[in-house]
């Protein structure tokens, strides 16, 4: 006899338990805790749409007794559901599938990740200040493409699969690495569709449910996202050497990754010495170091940069490098430069996955390799005189926010004297401009004073820009000014 449904007190909108027990399926067949296998596999239905945003998930108990499981494994995914923004908490509530739906506190729509809500919901009336890339492709792009269509007309017999990549840019790129004082052969090697997919690849080549991966905090978000698909664990260790050699040295990952040059979001770069020692210590534990360059070669005019860590020869560093910062993002070209066992193993999941990139792209981008150089400085050159405008613009209308000086990359990364980022990158939302809130890029949960913007835009986007931002603190201050003003009355 089938039990009677349990009913849950949370409302008729809570999905069904048993339904969503058929949706999990076998996902306690990994390797690693049970609260991580059960946060990966309800991460996937929430990616994939199959658990709509909005939805209450069952309460503990109830999916922890249907699941075999103590409540605490339901729990603890919960929690990790919701670090990550993919469910939303709330006392008396119940715990919600995030999403463009979920109402706020305040009425305004939650933006779990806003960096890719603005590229999956753009919106004509906001100033996308939130992801940044050139505004369009450079004119020796369009004349790329069409060397490449000769060389594309000329193949024969090739269907256009390549899950390494296309062989003439894989030698160029090698041979690039090589003249940087870091030897590399074209197996070592692998074209991919843009940075974001090369760290994909690395993470499903590298890591396991439950693995450690120490990273920076603040971060690039993209690279956090990745971690916690594959079920690992971010370990924060701030800006600099001390905290990664503590990790190392007490716990070590699985893996690390760092921006070494022109660091997402603070634009700091790591010293040369540092670089060493980090390379030094990750060899010496055996911990893979992914060092991500999209943002490398966009260090502004007259700095000198140290070289690259992957310039250290004991095989532990593996770079990450894209054209979407330097070129354009529509080209969607990334690479890895890793031993070949590591590139054979990514090239194996690759293939599962697409086949293979695009390959006319990749001809193109073979093409623009000789002329890499003059792009990227020309790409600095613009980036710095927008860096200069805006910091000057915020520091004018906006004095009580402390905005740094970045050396190079395309991002501020701009420390708020009251409040938080989250609430106000609503308010800034509200006033048409999309900023990206610290906390989703520090898994540290140091940064809620925090706001990310980048300086990828024309002059007159960005004045636009400073003006709505400067009404959205007027705004958002306004309430706590009077709030802190206010006498206390004796009772």
């Amino acid at each position: 006899m089938d039990r009677a449904p349990i009913q849950s007190g949370y409302g008729e909108d809570t999905m069904d338990t048993r339904r969503l027990v058929e949706q999990l399926g076998r996902w306690s067949a990994g390797r690693g805790p049970l609260y991580l296998l059960l946060a990966a596999r309800l991460r996937q239905l929430i990616d994939d749409g199959e658990l709509e945003p909005g939805a209450r998930l069952p309460p503990e108990r109830r999916l922890a007794r249907e699941l075999a499981v103590g409540r605490g494994t339901v729990v603890n995914a919960y929690e990790q559901l919701r670090a990550d923004g993919r469910v939303v908490r709330r006392q008396g509530s119940g715990t919600r599938i995030a999403g463009s739906t979920e109402p706020h506190a305040d009425g305004v729509p939650v933006t779990t990740q806003p960096m890719f809500l603005a590229l999956l919901e753009p919106d004509e009336e906001v100033i996308g200040l939130a992801c940044a890339a050139p505004a369009g492709p450079p004119a020796e792009l369009v004349d790329a493409y069409r060397s490449a269509a000769t060389e594309l007309a000329s193949l024969k017999e090739d269907l256009g699969y390549h899950p390494f990549g296309y062989h003439r840019l894989r030698a160029g790129l090698a041979r690039r690495f090589t003249d940087r004082g870091i030897p590399t052969s074209a197996e070592q090697i692998m074209i991919t569709s843009g940075g974001q997919q090369a760290l994909s690849l690395l993470a499903m080549s590298l890591l396991r449910p439950g693995d450690a991966v120490a990273v920076e905090s603040p971060t690039y978000p993209g690279a956090l996202e990745v971690i916690r698909e594959a079920g690992a664990i971010p370990v924060p260790c701030g800006i600099g050497l001390e905290e990664f050699t503590r990790v190392f040295r007490d716990h070590p990952p699985a893996m690390a990754y760092v921006i070494a040059t022109n660091h997402n979001p603070t634009g700091t770069t790591l010293p040369g010495l540092h670089r060493s020692r980090l390379a030094g210590i990750a060899a010496a534990a055996g911990i893979p170091l992914i060092e991500d360059e999209v943002v490398a070669d966009l260090s502004f005019p007259g700095r000198r940069v140290p070289p690259a860590i992957a310039t250290d020869r004991r095989g532990c560093v593996i770079s990450v490098g894209s054209l979407s910062k330097s070129v354009w993002a529509g080209l969607r070209v990334g690479w890895i430069r890793a031993p070949e066992s590591i590139i054979n193993r990514a090239a194996r999941i690759r293939a599962i996955h697409d086949l293979g990139g695009n390959l006319p792209a990749q001809m193109a981008t073979a093409e623009l390799l000789p002329i890499m150089d003059e792009l990227c400085r020309r790409r600095a050159a613009f980036l710095k005189s927008r860096h200069d405008q805006l910091r000057a613009e915020l520091c004018a209308a906006l004095p009580e926010w402390s905005v740094p000086a970045a050396g190079g990359g395309q991002t501020l990364w701009i420390r708020l004297p009251r409040g938080d980022g989250t609430s106000f990158a609503q308010a800034a939302v509200r006033h048409g401009v999309a900023v990206v809130p610290g906390d989703g890029l520090d898994p540290s949960r140091q940064s809620r004073d925090r706001i990310r913007v980048h300086f990828s835009a024309s002059e007159q986007l960005l004045s636009e820009a400073v003006g709505r931002l400067a009404d959205a603190w007027s705004d958002y201050a306004a309430p706590r000014r009077a709030t802190q003003s206010s006498p206390v009355l004796a009772v």
